[in-house]
C-alpha cells in the first residue's frame, strides 16, 4: 500500500501479530537481513535492540527485521511536538509495535531555539535516544548524507558517512523498505516535513539526486555508498592515529599532520555536542588557527566556540546568559 499522504490522519492498516520466528519464514524478510548489519555481540533473545521508531517505512522496516533477528526489541518513538497529530503517531507506533512483539517506549524532545530546524531537531532526538539506538536509514539516505557534507565542505571522515554501526539498513534501499511494508500489509505514514523544501535532504532527495542520474543515466547511489566504505577505511586508519591525543593540548594538536589533528576535533566535537554532524572544513582551521596561537577564539557553529587559555583549548556552548564551558581535558 502506499504511504499516507502529507494531509492525511496517518493510520496503519490492521495489521496480524507476528512472531520473530513467522516472520523470519517470510522470503523478503529473510532476503532483507541478509544485507542488513544487526549488532551481534550477544546471540538470539540476549540481544538488546533499542530501535528509533516514527512510523515511517524505512523505521517500520527496521523494527520488522530488528524482531526477526530473534533479539529483544524495543520500539522508541520521539516526539518533536512539531506537529498535530504526534501523540496520535506515537500511539500507532506502539500497536505496531505490539504487534511484531517489541516492547514500546515514547520519549519527549525538546527542540532548542537558533537556525537550522533540521539540526535542531536531529540534536533534540539524540540527547533523548539511549546511545545504542538503531536508525533506519538506507542507501539513498547514505548518498543524501554524502552530498550533504559535500556542500559542507567535509573530508575523508565525513564522506565515510553514517556508520553501520547504528544503521543497519545501509545495505537497504527505500524501495526495499516500503516493499516490505507492503507484503506484511502494514501502511506506514509519511512524516509532512519530508517534503518540504526549506530542508537541504529534502531538495536533494527530490532534485539533485534526481538531476544526478539523469546526467550520469546512472543510479549514483551506489557509487556514492561505495565512496562511503572506502573513506571509512581510510577514516578508520585517521581514526586509530588521533585517539590517543588530547585535543585541548594546543601545542600538541598543532603540531599534528593535518588529517590526524582534524579528526582529533571530529572526536571531541562528537564527544561534547549533541550535533548529529562533523565540524566543517572551515570551522576545523579555524580551531587549529586558535590551537597554533594565530587567534585566541573562535565560532565553530551551532552556538558553540573554542577559546584558547594558558595554551589549553575548551569547546564552549554559548548559554541562555553568558557562555558555559562544557567540557575541557587537564
Amino acid at each position: 500500500m502506499a504511504p499516507h499522504g502529507a494531509n492525511a490522519v496517518p493510520r496503519f492498516a490492521p495489521v496480524p501479530k507476528f512472531t520473530s520466528d513467522e516472520l523470519a519464514e517470510v522470503p523478503l524478510v529473510d532476503e532483507l537481513l541478509k544485507r542488513c548489519v544487526f549488532p551481534s555481540e550477544q546471540s538470539g533473545s540476549s540481544r538488546q535492540l533499542n530501535c528509533a521508531v516514527s512510523g515511517g517505512p524505512d523505521s517500520t522496516a527496521l523494527l520488522i527485521l530488528a524482531v526477526a533477528t530473534g533479539a529483544q526489541v524495543t520500539a522508541l518513538h520521539v516526539d518533536h511536538g512539531l506537529r498535530e497529530g504526534s501523540q496520535e503517531e506515537a500511539q500507532i507506533v506502539a500497536e505496531l509495535a505490539q504487534r511484531v512483539g517489541a516492547k514500546f517506549l515514547s520519549l519527549t524532545a525538546v527542540i532548542h531555539q537558533g537556525g537550522d530546524l533540521e539540526a535542531r531537531a536531529r540534536a533534540a532526538r539524540r540527547e533523548v535516544l539511549p546511545t545504542d539506538a538503531l536508525f533506519g536509514h538506507t542507501a539513498d539516505d547514505q548518498a543524501e548524507t554524502l552530498l550533504i557534507r559535500l556542500m559542507r565542505g567535509t573530508g575523508p571522515a565525513g564522506l565515510a558517512g553514517m556508520s553501520s554501526q547504528q544503521h543497519p539498513l545501509l545495505g537497504l534501499r527505500r524501495a526495499d523498505t516500503e516493499l516490505l511494508c507492503a507484503q506484511l500489509g502494514i501502511e506506514p505514514f509519511l512524516d509532512p516535513s519530508n517534503t518540504d523544501p526549506r530542508f537541504v535532504r529534502n531538495r536533494v532527495r527530490h532534485e539533485v539526486l534526481p538531476l544526478l542520474n539523469q546526467v550520469s543515466a546512472r543510479d549514483v547511489t551506489p557509487l556514492l555508498c561505495r565512496l562511503a566504505e572506502l573513506c571509512a577505511d581510510q577514516a578508520d586508519l585517521i581514526a586509530a592515529l588521533a585517539e590517543p591525543e588530547d585535543p585541548t593540548d594546543a601545542k600538541g594538536l598543532s603540531g599534528l599532520p593535518p588529517a590526524v589533528a582534524a579528526q582529533v576535533i571530529r572526536l571531541w566535537w562528537e564527544r561534547t555536542t549533541a550535533i548529529g554532524y562533523p565540524p566543517d572544513a572551515a570551522a576545523i582551521d579555524r580551531i587549529l588557527s586558535v590551537a597554533s596561537g594565530q587567534s585566541v577564539s573562535c565560532q565553530v557553529g551551532s552556538g558553540w566556540s573554542v577559546m584558547r587559555t594558558a595554551g589549553r583549548l575548551s569547546l564552549q556552548q554559548a548559554a541562555r546568559s553568558g557562555t558555559a564551558t562544557v567540557q575541557e581535558h587537564e
